[in-house]
């Protein structure tokens, strides 16, 4: 049923920053919002992307014309456990062609409309996202505000560190296990953390600008997380010691990106970013071909690589980089999410090849 007649929802506008506009119907709060506006071609997921710091600072599209049909989860369960990549709604603003207003789940308590409200975010029905989403592949992403009450202005989140608004305020440990894995908090999905924990790892969580010479650990991890990974200075510092020092790495999508930032190389904005589950990557010594959960608008420029590190994964949709490793097998990273949530689980092995370098201990220290 289309849930957007003119009455019964009060009316809002899409405004881009070249001036194109799209108007339809609030369902989310009736407030304004502004953002960088990004699309996701997935069609289900919406809980987990909405909580997924990655997001945060965006205005998300979903371009699968119906949404909000399965509800959600009244209740979060125990943490790292749930359905939520995060403990809120990241994104800035909501966009969809048709909103749901029937839904039907067994684990459904609440509508979509429900919770977006309870967290104070905008959300449009009614926008022909198909001619959104075409405006956006042809001029690229760009800021855009959600327009129901005041005008909010432009906000573009890539001007600025947005780290501390993701990470978490001190550091936290998690689990428990012979082997200690530090995570640099970017934003980490809880399906990361879910990751670990699952393969016996303890987990020592730490804040992005975390001195790491400070810690005890076997290895690092660099999570996922929102913008520019060039406005991350301190978090590219950390990882340089980090390489210096000889410590496995693994980082994932900003952390992939911080990692090859930390090394010498370079990255770059892509035109409108890969925000789905069906992205089919190639391993480029093996050749066998992975279909990837991905949420990112950056890439790594692999003409920029230092000598002693090698493309690990290429995206066979527009050959942007996808994965790098160092020769020494000791540093590696991805810009898809082997974690997936929502998406396929066809690279979770991921965890596991980065595990196997981390020998453990018999007894931890404190």
């Amino acid at each position: 049923m289309n849930s957007n007649p003119s009455g019964q929802r009060k009316r809002i506008s899409l405004q881009l920053e070249d001036g194109s506009c799209w108007e339809g119907f609030s369902f989310g709060k009736e407030i304004s919002g502004a953002g960088e506006v990004v699309f996701n071609t997935g069609m289900t997921g919406y809980p987990e992307s909405l909580t997924d710091p990655s997001y945060f600072g965006q205005i998300l599209v979903c371009t699968y014309p119906l949404i909000g049909n399965y509800g959600v989860p009244a209740k979060e369960r125990n943490y790292p456990a749930g359905h939520f990549e995060s403990d809120r709604i990241q994104v800035k603003g909501l966009v969809v062609s048709d909103y749901s207003e029937d839904y039907s789940h067994w684990d459904a308590g609440r509508s979509l409309s429900d919770w977006l409200q309870e967290e104070g975010i905008p959300a449009v029905t009614g926008i022909d996202t198909r001619s959104l989403t075409r405006h956006l592949r042809e001029q690229g992403t760009m800021p855009g505000k959600l327009i129901c009450t005041d005008d909010p202005g432009f906000y573009d989140p890539n001007t600025e560190g947005l780290l501390a608004n993701v990470s978490l305020p001190e550091p936290l440990r998690l689990g428990r296990g012979k082997r200690r894995v530090a995570i640099l908090d970017c934003g980490c999905k809880r399906s990361i953390l879910r990751q670990f924990l699952e393969r016996g790892v303890e987990i020592l969580r730490l804040p992005w600008n975390y001195a790491l010479q400070q810690a005890d650990f076997d290895a690092l991890f660099i999570s996922n997380g929102p913008g520019d990974p060039k406005t991350c200075p301190d978090t590219i510092a950390a990882v340089r010691w980090a390489l210096d020092n000889q410590i496995p790495t693994l980082g994932i999508c900003l952390g992939h990106q911080i990692l090859a930032l930390a090394a010498g190389a370079d990255t770059y904005k892509l035109k409108y970013g890969h925000r789905s589950q069906n992205q089919p990557v190639i391993e480029n010594n093996s050749h066998n071909c992975l279909i990837t959960s991905q949420n990112h608008g950056f890439a790594v420029d692999t003409n920029t690589l230092p000598d002693d590190w090698q493309v690990w994964f290429t995206n066979l949709n527009d050959q942007t980089n996808e994965g790098i490793i160092h020769r020494s097998g000791q540093f590696m990273s991805v810009q898809f999410h082997p974690e997936a949530s929502p998406g396929p689980e066809d690279a979770a092995f991921i965890f596991d090849r980065f595990l196997q370098l981390i020998p453990g201990r018999t007894v931890r220290k404190s």
